[in-house]
């Protein structure tokens, strides 16, 4: 996890989303139909976010993930009150949302993250 003076310079698109909490196209980014072994990180900050091994095909167009690195990623309540958004815990930076009870693992959550939001180091 690198320092704020560290941090990764984000290009406009990863902006939009990091910074200004936009959502990329649904079937888009790079890491919805990716399976390899390893951690996914936050983009920015470079914060380790997710294990590969709670990844899953929810068919909803974004990465799915059950599971996320203990103390990493943050749950915030959207202004709405109607969805709970996920954060880097170090950077702030806008991951997508978290949902519940929708019955597609065992664990009964979606983490539904922006493929720009992250960047994958294999194992």
């Amino acid at each position: 996890m690198k320092e704020r003076n560290e941090w990764n310079e984000l290009t406009p698109d990863e902006k939009r989303v990091i910074l200004n909490k936009g959502t990329e196209y649904p079937n888009t980014g790079e890491y919805n139909s990716f399976y390899e072994t390893g951690t996914f990180v936050c983009r920015q900050c470079e914060a380790p976010l997710y294990r590969s091994e709670s990844k899953f095909n929810s068919g909803c167009g974004w990465p799915s993930f059950d599971d996320q690195i203990a103390k990493n990623v943050t749950h915030v309540l959207d202004a709405d009150g109607r969805r709970t958004e996920i954060i880097c815990a170090n950077c702030q930076g806008h991951l997508g949302h978290v949902f519940f009870g929708e019955r597609f693992t065992e664990k009964d959550t979606r983490h539904c993250v922006n493929s720009i939001s992250m960047k994958f180091i294999k194992d």
